[in-house]
């Protein structure tokens, strides 16, 4: 290189690399292509998603280190990453479903899923039956030849619905289709759908498994080589690529997963039984309260019941707004599972595009908080709630 001119050896840097040592964290390889000595290998690695690394949109180490991770921690065989939440939700729908297809999903969904499902509808002919989350009879009764899949979410945003994943797997199994599951809301601290009969799970990695607010990103496991490989194939064809460097963010957030669920877990549990008995509040929808139509069901799904619940407030939608601006500590933000505690107002935010008999149906009313409960010291949590509470 040293009887090279300037202006090329700055293009032809030196690329150390380690010989006798092992990085302890994952490297960030901030690079969208790689260089081949053999063409052979070249070619072969633009054709399959476990071949060589070539292309940053097929794969890249640091994506593929949190593939392999969230997939081990789901039970799956393999997984694909990408840019969002919806960008993995999209690229399984779209990568699995045709024009005339049927799928089943489950009442209560978020907003941006039930949104893509009408899209799909309108657009492509993709007919779309809702059944309530722990009816699998109501899934047998649904079947048609055309049903490709079944849609669920472990825990339902916003109202926090537990489906009912053993029976209604079961029920999707008998009748030769797929399930996908989006466990955004469990983690897989939580739940791991494969282990009661999933095919697919789904996170917004944005939210628990990065955990720290930074990072926009989204992942699809598969308990099928076959299926996962169908669905690598379109991603690759959709461009839902996962960035390696909010892929880095999201393996050293992961490390602290279990302690951060432990903590959102303990602190939604005080906020939610207080919230309970507060004159303000009509009801409180959290999975681990007695009175939740779920709560027997998770008793039994769960060792624990997530941190984000929902509240009605006896005042609606004024007594909503105006405890939204009375907050302190809680931040009025989107998203949920970063260590800052969230509210929103599901009706004009994340359920925004569910028409009005849509959010009656998933019981979302006007005065409904959703509330990402964070890591902070409940008691601090709880002062600022009642606080802002007495002043509606």
């Amino acid at each position: 290189m040293s009887s090279l001119h300037p202006e090329t050896r700055v293009v032809h840097l030196p690329r150390p690399m380690p010989e006798a040592s092992t990085p302890i964290s994952m490297p960030i390889y901030q690079t969208s292509g790689f260089v081949f000595d053999d063409p052979a290998v070249f070619a072969d690695g633009m054709g399959r998603p476990d071949g060589a690394y070539v292309y940053g949109r097929l794969s890249n180490p640091t994506v593929r280190a949190l593939e392999e991770a969230v997939a081990g921690l789901e039970g799956g065989v393999a997984a694909v990453a990408a840019g969002s939440g919806m960008g993995a939700i999209n690229a399984v729908l779209l990568g699995l479903l045709k024009s005339g297809d049927h799928v089943i999903a489950q009442s209560a969904l978020y907003g941006a899923t039930a949104q893509t499902l009408a899209d799909l509808a309108e657009r492509f002919g993709v007919e779309v039956t809702r059944v309530p989350e722990d009816d699998p009879a109501a899934v047998r009764a649904a079947v048609r030849p055309t049903t490709k899949l079944l849609y669920l979410e472990t825990i339902a945003n916003p109202m926090t619905q537990v489906a009912d994943l053993p029976g209604m797997c079961a029920a999707a199994r008998e009748a030769g289709i797929l399930t996908v599951v989006d466990n955004t809301f469990a983690s897989p601290v939580l739940c791991r759908p494969i282990e009661h009969g999933a095919d697919i799970v789904v996170h917004s990695v944005t939210k628990y498994l990065s955990g720290h607010t930074d990072v926009v990103g989204g992942i699809a496991v598969f308990a099928s080589e076959d299926v996962y490989r169908r669905v690598w194939s379109y991603a690759v064809e959709l461009g839902a690529t996962a960035d390696p460097f909010a892929a880095w963010l999201t393996l050293r957030g992961m490390q602290t997963l279990p302690l951060r669920m432990e903590r959102h877990c303990a602190n939604a549990r005080v906020l939610a039984t207080r919230l309970a008995g507060h004159p303000a509040v009509a009801a409180v929808h959290w999975p681990g309260l007695p009175s939740h139509p779920s709560h027997e069901l998770a008793a039994k799904l769960l060792p624990d019941f997530g941190g984000v619940f929902s509240f009605d407030l006896a005042g609606g939608r004024p007594a909503g707004e105006a405890f939204m601006r009375n907050v302190r500590l809680a931040l009025l933000a989107p998203s949920l599972g970063g260590v800052e505690t969230l509210i929103l107002h599901p009706a004009t935010t994340s359920h925004r595009t569910v028409s009005a008999a849509g959010l009656a149906a998933a019981g979302i009313g006007e005065g409904t908080v959703r509330v990402a409960v964070g890591i902070e010291h409940a008691e601090d949590l709880w002062a600022d709630f009642a606080q802002a509470l007495d002043a509606i």
